[in-house]
């Protein structure tokens, strides 16, 4: 029996195919020969939609399936393609918000830690920091005010630097530290002692860098403010001399890259540890507790600071105007 080749084209994607069937005869045909005989059976339509590209060449016969998978896989790259980019558009604040989501993904406690320390554990800063200052601080408010603005933009950046992400384990330091724990030095893993001090003296230049930052912007803040009340109020003045911006600065970058550094990568760790063991509430009773205490030593050990540096001076010197 002679061979039959139809010509097709699918109304929907346009595309032509050949199909060879010889079972299309009836086998009273057998003596006759056909040869060449080519049914166009196309009617050509404007429209074309993407499923039918896909489904077209799934069901296009023989040697087509492979294209019409392959059209398939295209239309969902670049699906994920789309997704993937959706928050890169933003600057930094696309990247902090992508890093919030990574913290919060890896730890649900996350945002409840970070309230908590921003509420509870500033507070309970300045009551350590007023605590250790004589008469309560109430001489000192100018100073106590400056601590409360850094603080709070300290205690954030922190929480933000220390938590953990579900791609920690991704993420590379510099050569150095490429074998240190990503995150903090209590981290579980099979770090050696020399790694985990590694983290802790990678994790303290990123906190140094950040006190020196946040400690120039509250300072400046806090000075430009009393110059304000001075302009307004031309017979206010301040109790103490105003802390010079960079010594100030310079103050919580030391703060920051030891005291508080080691501070906070304890309070990971033992808060790792008790989220295992405690039930939700107990947990989040255990945080606020351990963030008042920490905070606390933190604000008097600040106070001690920048005594020692010089960067806060009692007393009714002024500076020369």
């Amino acid at each position: 029996m002679a061979t039959m080749a139809q010509l097709c084209c699918s109304p929907l994607s346009g595309h032509y195919f050949l199909i060879n069937n010889s079972s299309l005869f009836s086998p009273r045909l057998g003596n006759s020969t056909i040869s060449n005989t080519i049914s166009l059976q196309c009617s050509k339509t404007k429209s074309h939609t993407p499923y039918a590209a896909a489904g077209g060449g799934d069901s296009g016969g023989i040697g087509r399936s492979n294209g019409g998978g392959g059209g398939g896989g295209g239309g969902g790259g670049g699906e994920d393609s789309e997704s993937g980019g959706g928050g890169s558009g933003f600057g930094p604040i696309g990247a902090l918000l992508n890093g919030w989501r990574a913290r919060v993904a890896a730890d649900p406690q996350f945002p409840f830690k970070v309230l908590m320390e921003e509420i509870v554990g500033v507070s309970a800063c300045l009551v350590g920091d007023m605590a250790s200052r004589a008469n309560f601080g109430l001489d000192e408010l100018d100073f106590v005010f400056s601590t409360l603005i850094v603080g709070s933009i300290l205690n954030f950046l922190l929480m933000y630097i220390l938590a953990p992400t579900l791609s920690s384990s991704a993420q590379t330091l510099p050569a150095i530290f490429a074998n240190c724990p990503t995150s903090y030095m209590f981290e579980p893993g099979p770090y050696t002692l020399l790694n985990r001090l590694g983290t802790f003296v990678y994790k303290g230049a990123l906190f140094g860098a950040a006190g020196f930052a946040a400690g120039f912007v509250g300072t400046a803040i806090s000075n430009g403010l009393i110059k304000t009340r001075k302009k307004m109020d031309p017979n206010f003045e301040t109790p103490n001399k105003p802390p010079p911006t960079i010594l100030n600065a310079a103050t919580w970058a030391v703060q920051l890259g030891l005291s508080s550094n080691f501070r906070y990568q304890t309070l990971n760790g033992i808060e790792f540890l008790l989220a295992k063991g405690l039930s939700p509430n107990f947990f989040k009773t255990s945080v606020v507790v351990l963030r008042c205490l920490n905070n606390v030593l933190g604000g008097m050990s600040f106070v001690a600071m920048a005594r020692l540096t010089g960067s806060q001076v009692v007393g009714k010197e002024k500076a020369d105007s």
